[in-house]
């Protein structure tokens, strides 16, 4: 292909988005052709949930995604949803299970998604190119010009599907975000998110003895709170309720960690008294909580005496303390671990319903790459899914029309 004979769409990120706007962008007949520096597609998708792509989310909504625009998210969530994705699985005899929080996975291997995406990719005749580096896009003449490695190629339409800067190993870049200021789009503070928190030597010290010990907690940034496993790390806090809170942090502001939200902590050290109140104190916060930890609250609210010796009062300071554990991090382990970047491209210059810059038209930008950031849980893959289809079928429209 080349100026003279342009393809219908070029889309520059073979990772779900686009893969996924691919398949759709050709379906009535389109060239189409989907790009990527890598030498395998959806690599994210591959190592993603363990190996088995935590796919979607049972409970996907508007409500689940962080943007400047919470709006924004809407039209393409509710024209393609999480059952829209869940009934293609189902087409493709991909068997999964629901874990927990509405999350779906694989039963076997997220490559199954990657395998369902090049099938359908394959069945409209999008084609597919790998080790294929962008040097630069331009726009003259009513199309768009993508060079890739000293050819030039044409297109009516081209969609970034780049995604964001997060796990630079797996191929990440900033490329999607040059492209976007180069159009004149205006960018929100891209920053890591879903991203386990650091803090000071200070406290690495006080918390030394702790990395591997995991508890129930509810930790809370900025008035906004996750309930799910907490994990202390060498550098910090990790697990789920750190990675979703992580996305609501900012630096020198503290969060609040509530251990073992589902539990009453007060009736449970009241009934320990009763029961075992010739235990120490120390030993009855050991049955409440995993051993290492129970030493360092032992440690830190110098607890001493049995449980029998403990008024309400003494137990009820207890308490205040373990679901109101306040922390200040200094910071996160950065884009290296991050498993999504909040911020990207504004939802201010793009359309809605087709993803598709308002002063730039068919030009488009779709999944991560976007202002657009979900939850933990299944919640950024249904957003590429969405997001990827309603681009793809705008574009598809475009072709049919002509």
């Amino acid at each position: 292909m080349n100026k003279q004979h342009p393809y219908h769409a070029i889309i520059i990120g073979a990772g779900a988005a686009g893969m996924m706007c691919a398949a759709e962008a050709a379906k009535s007949g389109g060239k189409v052709l989907l790009l990527d520096h890598s030498k395998s597609p959806g690599e994210k998708i591959r190592i993603s949930g363990g190996g088995r792509c935590n796919f979607t989310n049972l409970y996907c909504s508007p409500e689940n995604f962080i943007s400047e625009n919470p709006h924004f998210v809407k039209s393409a969530l509710s024209r393609y949803s999480q059952w829209d994705f869940i009934d293609l699985v189902n087409r493709h005899n991909i068997a999964w299970h629901e874990k927990t929080l509405g999350q779906l996975f694989c039963d076997n291997s997220a490559k199954e998604i990657i395998a369902l995406l090049l099938a359908e990719m394959k069945a409209t005749g999008a084609e597919l190119q790998l080790n294929a580096k962008v040097a630069s896009v331009s726009h003259s003449n009513s199309l768009f010009h993508v060079n890739v490695d000293g050819r030039e190629l044409a297109a009516r339409n081209l969609v970034v599907a780049t995604g964001g800067k997060s796990i630079p190993k797996m191929g990440a870049t900033g490329f999607g975000y040059s492209v976007a200021s180069q159009f004149g789009l205006s960018l929100v503070e891209t920053r890591p998110a879903l991203v386990p928190l650091t803090f000071g030597d200070d406290v690495k010290k006080e918390l030394s003895d702790l990395p591997g010990v995991s508890v129930p907690a509810r930790v809370t940034a900025n008035k906004t709170g996750f309930s799910e496993g907490l994990l202390f790390t060498h550098r910090g806090l990790s697990g789920p309720s750190i990675l979703q809170a992580s996305s609501y942090w900012r630096e020198t502001d503290p969060i609040e960690v509530q251990l073992l939200p589902e539990e009453d902590l007060f009736a449970r050290l009241k009934d320990l008294r009763g029961e075992h109140g010739r235990k120490s104190l120390a030993n009855g916060m050991a049955m409440l909580l995993p051993a290492k930890l129970a030493a360092y609250f032992s440690d830190k609210l110098k607890l001493h005496g049995n449980l029998a010796d403990q008024s309400d009062k003494a137990l009820r300071e207890i308490v205040d303390t373990l679901t109101a554990w306040q922390l200040f991090p200094t910071g996160t382990e950065g884009y290296r671990t991050a498993e999504v970047t909040l911020g990207g491209v504004s939802t201010a210059d793009l359309n809605s319903q087709s993803l598709e810059c308002k002063t730039q038209p068919s030009l488009y930008f779709i999944g991560e790459v976007v202002d657009v950031t979900g939850w933990l849980g299944g919640f950024n893959f249904q957003w590429a899914w969405s997001s990827g289809w309603a681009a793809g079928t705008a574009i598809s429209s475009k072709h049919e029309a002509k």
